[in-house]
């Protein structure tokens, strides 16, 4: 599987969540600790909102702690809102267009899950695509097929129905298929002001994912501790994170089973989320 982090806030450099924590997401490409893969080495991804409408983003097929120019990029970019992920592929190429983030006008999109039996349902998930969402694919991943759907069936309007439309229509599609758990996931997923999540899984047995629960607890995964960072990152500094940052995961709540989550202006909102059948 994967493993992702998404930070809201006030702008930092990315390197100080990427690279500077305890337990960085650097160091969970080697030696991940909550996950099915100790190593995530399938490539990597970062996405970041700036004063530009649509996000930037760096990605790589390379291992994420083999790449300098990452680490380069990480410490001279500043941004309030970002998304990076490590890659354990699930059965698609390691290529460049299959690496997270996904991209979408202003949207990015993670994702550390699978959709099982997918080259068997594949082509009925595709089939629903529109023309403009279809060309909106670009790898062969069903995360990025994930992020199309659900483009299509409204994230722009309103997030957690539109996710919910998502996951019903590939569970259905899978039932019906013989497929007896189709849907394994957690998402991350901004659009430049806010800032979404998602754990979930059709067996209810989902990959973990937890949120800060407030600026001391990012304050006490910084090596070593910095006084001006704190003050960048302002009181309403949020992260979502696949595993906790540091060993210390008293700093960090974790998120329920079947649950959406929302960041807003340092406001962590947790609410059930249920898939919506076609």
């Amino acid at each position: 599987m994967c493993r992702w982090l998404a930070y809201s806030g006030g702008a930092i450099p990315l390197a100080e969540l990427i690279f500077n924590t305890r337990h960085s997401l650097i160091d969970q490409s080697l030696d991940a600790r909550l996950g099915p893969n100790t190593t995530n080495g399938d490539g990597f991804g970062v996405g970041w909102f700036d004063r530009l409408d649509q996000p930037g983003m760096y990605k790589s097929t390379q291992p994420a702690w083999n790449d300098d120019n990452l680490h380069d990029l990480c410490e001279h970019t500043e941004s309030p809102l970002f998304l990076a992920h490590i890659r354990a592929s699930t059965g698609t190429a390691v290529e460049y267009n299959n690496c997270h983030p996904f991209r979408y006008n202003n949207w990015l999109f993670v994702h550390n899950g699978v959709i099982r039996n997918f080259a068997r349902i594949r082509r009925q998930l595709v089939h629903e695509l529109d023309d403009d969402h279809f060309r909106g694919l670009h790898g062969a991943t069903d995360s990025e097929l994930m992020f199309m759907l659900a483009m299509q069936f409204g994230l722009t309007d309103n997030p957690q129905e539109a996710l919910a439309r998502m996951v019903g229509f590939v569970e259905r599609i899978g039932w019906d298929t013989d497929v007896q758990y189709p849907v394994q996931m957690t998402l991350g997923i901004a659009d430049g002001k806010n800032l979404y999540g998602v754990r979930y899984s059709s067996e209810g047995e989902s990959r973990t994912l937890y949120h800060s629960r407030d600026l001391a607890a990012l304050e006490q995964q910084l090596n070593p501790r910095q006084e001006a960072l704190l003050e960048k990152m302002s009181t309403k500094a949020r992260a979502v994170v696949s595993e906790p940052l540091s060993e210390l995961q008293q700093f960090w709540e974790p998120i329920p089973e079947s649950s959406f989550v929302t960041v807003v202006d340092g406001e962590v909102t947790v609410e059930p989320f249920k898939p919506i059948e076609p």
